[in-house]
Parts: structure tokens; sequence; C-alpha cells
């Protein structure tokens, strides 16, 4: 194969990939040629450590993943039409970590495949059309999804709000609409869940029909990594299906034993969804992904005679691949490991938010967690310019971590499982010397190039932040 050198790949790239395909770290990509458990390798053998890569869900390159896949490539790669084992065996796998009521799957190449799968099966079981999302939502990228995806379609750019489409507020307790802050506890599920309860009154005046379905992640990733309060779920599911519509968990993020405590991240919340997707975790960065549903929507779908296939989704390589992850998840306790090494990251960041001002909030479980950058801890807001700044840095420290929400000011972190306290260690060090710079330079709030910010938000922000409420 032919080796480029990393301008030859650039130039390249510009010529022939559309422009709207973003790379992370824009200004100074980086070009990786080879990967290992935690750590990606750049083509001049520099290595970084990997705090975002959910994808490599075991480790990147795990032997036993590779062995699987060369393994049965050499023996048959067919499409799913065919009979073969893998395909029922992984089903059975899955089906394994369910509660008992899901016992039906799906195959499909993708999370973005899963969900549109998840959304087509939900407007055929319930004969309804309206679905009810999440404000900063993201559910993949096919049109179907974008048009449930706060965080695409309220955009500059993005297209119109549908009228099947309907936004609630993100339940986030700490700079959402409602706020720890300013009321109890108890109260914070009620007043997120009552939106629920509203939009479904207010279709069913308005249309003389039930909603078709509520799809949500059990925890939100790109809204900013947000818990969503005790209880928030458990209402919600009750409000939709009391108005004829079913509930779908979104785990492509949060899934297959991230959290640690659970397989699952809406058996944090002690609820039963309709529909479970799952996306590319599943194949540890291999085109796998699944849809889990009841005997009842799947004869729903069935009974309408339009046959379904997927000519790639559930393939005997990709089926090997994905048995082989459950495997190492299960033969290396991974998540046992995420939850001990999950909770010694929170408390670490917790005793950091104790030296540095910025650090507004830190959320999270098992390796799912995000640390807020604030200018103001008190008026809790959002601090973006730090947050760019504090990624870029990291970058050269080599430790790589991204920074989402809708305000961009929301560290994330989702490394393999595989992250070890010593990772933690040398990413708690690195942020603290970042931010130790950024407070010593007296500038207090500063951006990319070193330049104080004013503490207004931008007009721009604003603007859409004001869309964004009146899309509610």
């Amino acid at each position: 194969m032919e080796h480029l050198s990393k301008k030859e790949t650039i130039a390249l790239r510009d010529k022939h990939i559309g422009k709207s395909c973003q790379l992370f770290f824009r200004q100074d990509p980086l070009k990786i040629v080879r990967a290992q458990a935690q750590y990606m390798f750049d083509e001049k053998g520099d290595q970084f450590l990997d705090c975002i890569n959910n994808v490599a869900h075991v480790g990147h390159c795990h032997p036993a993943v590779v062995e699987a896949g060369c393994r049965q490539m050499s023996i048959l790669n067919t499409n799913n039409r065919f009979l073969h084992d893998n395909i029922v065996l992984c089903a059975r796998r899955i089906i394994s970590t369910m509660p008992d009521k899901l016992s039906v799957c799906y195959f499909v190449n993708s999370g973005s495949e899963a969900n549109d799968l998840a959304l087509r099966l939900a407007q055929i079981h319930t004969g309804n059309t309206d679905v009810l999302t999440l404000e900063h939502a993201y559910h993949g990228h096919l049109t179907t999804l974008i048009d449930i995806s706060h965080y695409k379609f309220s955009l500059p750019g993005g297209p119109p709000q549908k009228d099947h489409v309907h936004v609630a507020s993100c339940p986030d307790t700490y700079r959402g609409k409602y706020r720890d802050s300013d009321h109890p506890k108890r109260d914070l599920s009620r007043l997120y869940s009552d939106e629920i309860r509203e939009i479904c009154d207010k279709v069913r005046q308005e249309k003389g029909q039930g909603v078709c379905a509520f799809i949500a992640e059990s925890l939100l990733s790109c809204g900013g990594q947000v818990i969503p309060p005790e209880n928030y779920l458990k209402e919600v599911y009750e409000h939709v299906r009391q108005s004829g519509g079913v509930c779908i968990s979104d785990e492509v993020q949060v899934g297959f034993g991230r959290l640690g405590k659970q397989w699952w991240g809406f058996q944090l919340h002690d609820v039963v969804p309709d529909i479970v997707t799952m996306g590319k975790p599943m194949g540890n960065g291999h085109p796998i992904a699944a849809v889990v549903t009841t005997e009842a929507i799947a004869e729903s779908f069935r009974a309408t005679g339009v046959e379904y296939f997927n000519t790639y989704g559930g393939n005997p390589v990709s089926c090997a691949i994905a048995n082989a992850v459950f495997d190492t998840i299960e033969k290396e306790n991974l998540r046992e490991h995420a939850l001990v090494v999950g909770e010694y990251f929170f408390d670490s960041c917790q005793m950091l938010s104790k030296k540095h001002s910025c650090i507004g909030d830190v959320r999270g479980v098992g390796l799912f967690l995000g640390i807020e950058l604030v200018k103001d801890r008190e008026e809790r807001t959002p601090d973006k310019e730090t947050a760019t700044y504090v990624v870029k840095r990291m970058k050269e420290e080599h430790i790589l971590i991204s920074a989402d929400g809708p305000d961009c000011n929301v560290i994330k972190i989702k490394p393999p499982l595989v992250f070890t306290k010593e990772n933690v260690d040398e990413v708690i060090s690195a942020l603290d010397r970042v931010l130790k710079e950024l407070r010593d330079s007296g500038k207090g709030t500063v951006g990319v190039k070193g330049v104080e910010t004013p503490s207004k938000e931008p007009r721009a922000r604003k603007a859409i932040k004001e869309e964004r409420i009146k899309s509610i």
C-alpha cells in the first residue's frame, strides 16, 4: 500500500473528501497510523492517550477481537440471508443481558441504521407519527434522524423542525431549564417529565391521536454528559405509554457495560424500554449494530407483509467480532473495571475542582464522565473558550479529549474500557497543569490564542439558544 506524507494526505483529503466531513483538531489534525489498547500513534511514532474513543470499546486492536474477525473472514463472509451460527449466538448473548420482555433482535451496520429502524418499528406498531425527543439530542446522520436530532436541526443551516417532531427540555439539573440550585431534588424529575406529559396532551388535542415514540439516550452524550434526575425516565415512560407511544432507549454511547454497574444505561433508571438500540462499541469499531424489541412490536412489523433484510447487517464476520467483544468484556471483567476506574476518575476530578474554580460541575457514571467549565460558579456561565484551550493544550500533552454540550464547554471523557488508574493520574496531572497555566496567566478566561474573553455570550450563540427555547 502506498504511504503518504501527512502533507500529501491532507492535500488529497482537501481535494476528494467532502468539506462537511470534519476532523478532530482541525487546525492541526492528527494522522493516526496505528493504535493499541488505550493508545494511538501518529506517523512520527508519537503516542497519544485516548480519552474519547468509545468506539474502541475493549481497546484498540484487541488481539482476541482481531483474531476472531480474521479467523471468520478466512472461512466465510456473506450476507445474513444465509443461515449461519454467529448471528443467532450473538442475538442470544444480547438477549441474555436484557429484561425478559426484550427478546427479538434485528441486526444492522450502524447506530444510525438502528435508530432509523427503531422509528420504523414504532410507527408501524402504534400507527402514530409524532415523535418526542430531547433538546440537544443526537441520534444519527440519516435524514429521519437529523429530523429528530435537535443537536443538528437547531443549528444555523439545519433543516426546519418537522411538524411531527416535538422537543422537550434536556433534563440537565446543573445548567438546564430547571436547576438543582433553584428546586428541591424531588421536584426536578417531575418538572422535566411534565413537559413530556404536556406534549402528549397537546398532540392528542390537536391531532386526535396518540404519540408514536419517545427516544432518548439513557445518559445524554452530545447534550453535555447529562445524567437525568432520579425517576425522570420512569415518569416519562409512563406518560408516553399512556398516550399510546413506545419508549426507545438509545444505548450507542453508554451501552455494553461502559457505566460499570449494568450492561445498559436504562437499567440505572429502573425502566424497561420497548425498543433498545446499540451501535459502534458492539464491534469495537467494526460496523455492526442492533435493535432489540418485544415480540409484540416484532409481530406488528411482520404483519405488514413487507420483508426486512439488511445485506451485511449480522454477517458472519461482524457477528464473530461482536461475540469476541462480549467474551472480552466478561473474561477481563471490564464492567467491574469500568466501575472502579470510573469512580477513581470521578473522585480525582472532584478533587481537581477544589483547586480550579473554572470547574463548575463533575458528573458521570463508570467511564462516561463530563467536566463542565464555567466562567462563574454562581452564575454557571459556560466557558467555551477555556474548554477549547484545554482541548488544544491537552493534545500538546499527548492526551486526547474533546468538548461538547450546547455551548461546547463540557469536557467529555469516554475512553476504551481498558483505561487504568495510572492513565487517570496522567490525565489529572496534565489537566491540573493546563488549568494552572490559565489561572497564573492572570487573564481568567483565556481563549485559544491567550486573548481575554468577555463574560457575555456571543450574539450568535445567544440567537441559537433563543431559537432552541422557541422550539420547545
